[in-house]
């Protein structure tokens, strides 16, 4: 057993995904403590982490909810942040397991993290090790995490006191940052972040992320096209 840990471990894909999991475990501690400063409970926050498991759409709900806004626009900006999720899918159909099981546990992992980890994979069965050593990661530590900061969110206080609210956007940039060293994956990127922030102002909470993402399938299809 011990010999088979040290071989996983020796595998930089593998041990990566393990390590940003442990990572993510500190997003989740995050949410915990505003969850809980919210006024949701603690079993309430718990299960959102366990079933939701979306990290973005649960800081989303909570904000809304913090803010005094209501349940039904709380959720609707959850599934239009979650949403994204269903394109991470369509490019990791070769890494899913072809039985209606398999892919009903997989569905559970497939997150902005274990979706880069996996594309980033230069063969498909490191593809497929990456996303499972990253998902499950990821949802073993965000959970834990989410605990942690249930229980131990009033000795922690404000998460923004220790600067834990920018942890997160941090860790989707260090995700982005490998994908964009070619040039056309950069303009396509950079495309969907100008989309965005034009359209923060004029659209509700969730959107401008759809519509930047809905930009870089169309601009990198185009480019797919032209290549022909």
């Amino acid at each position: 057993m011990i010999k088979r840990l040290r071989a996983l471990w020796s595998q930089d894909h593998q041990r990566d995904g393990f390590l940003l999991g442990l990572a993510v475990g500190s997003f989740g501690v995050t949410f915990g403590v505003l969850a809980n400063s919210a006024g949701l409970s603690g079993p309430k926050a718990v299960t959102m982490s366990l079933l939701v498991f979306t990290g973005a759409s649960q800081f989303a709900a909570v904000g809304i909810a913090s803010s005094g806004g209501e349940p039904i626009s709380a959720l609707g900006t959850a599934l239009l942040l979650s949403a994204r999720n269903c394109a991470y899918a369509l490019s990791l159909t070769q890494v899913l397991p072809g039985k209606r099981g398999g892919r009903f546990v997989a569905a559970q992992l497939v997150i902005d993290e274990s979706a880069a980890m996996s594309n980033a994979q230069s063969s498909a069965q490191e593809a497929k090790e990456a996303f499972w050593v990253t998902g499950l990661s990821v949802f073993v530590f965000w959970n834990i995490g989410t605990l942690m900061g249930v229980l131990l969110g009033e000795v922690i206080g404000n998460p923004r006191q220790w600067g834990l609210d920018a942890a997160f956007p941090a860790a989707f940039l260090a995700l982005l940052l490998p994908h964009v060293r070619e040039k056309e994956k950069l303009r396509t990127a950079l495309l969907g972040a100008a989309i965005a922030v034009a359209t923060i102002p004029f659209v509700p909470s969730g959107l401008p992320v759809l519509l930047a993402a809905l930009s870089a399938v169309v601009f990198a299809s185009f480019g797919v096209r032209d290549d022909e």
